[in-house]
């Protein structure tokens, strides 16, 4: 199973929209993200699950329009900055099929610590808006960091 973590990309600032919808900065980063996997990668999954705010929501909704298999985007309970890390560690149990979860900080950093160190507050990946990670569990039920990718690297 493959799981990508991505947060969402940039937001307005509050004082601007308090809704905070994708910045023009956002959406072009995730633009570059999208190219880059399209042409190197190729997201094959058939669930992106998104924390609900605008932000998460249109970048789910970015990336949905570049994987291969039309996925279902939903919004799902435990993805919010706060959210207990262990709600998705037990759900991630029983599946089996590659997922995108579109969320927030400090929430992936905690999440993506846990998979792979087994301590939500010992910090494994240096997460960045609009940028990809990709955790693989392999037969024996551990995570591993498979590649990641960040619109800073991408020209």
């Amino acid at each position: 199973m493959r799981l990508y973590l991505v947060q969402h990309g940039q937001a307005k600032p509050k004082e601007a929209d308090p809704e905070r919808p994708l910045s023009e900065t956002g959406t072009a980063d995730l633009g570059k993200i999208t190219a880059f996997v399209d042409t190197n990668v190729g997201l094959k999954t058939v669930t992106i699950f998104h924390s609900g705010k605008l932000r998460a929501r249109q970048t789910a909704e970015i990336l949905a329009e570049h994987t291969k298999q039309a996925p279902e985007v939903s919004q799902a309970e435990g993805l919010d900055p706060t959210a207990d890390p262990t709600i998705w560690v037990d759900r991630l149990k029983g599946m089996q099929e590659d997922i995108i979860l579109v969320g927030h900080l400090p929430h992936l950093d905690r999440l993506a610590s846990l998979l792979l160190t087994g301590d939500q507050d010992r910090s494994a990946v240096a997460f960045h808006n609009a940028g990809i990670v990709c955790l693989i569990r392999n037969d024996n039920k551990r995570w591993s960091l498979d590649w990641m990718v960040t619109p800073e690297i991408l020209k």
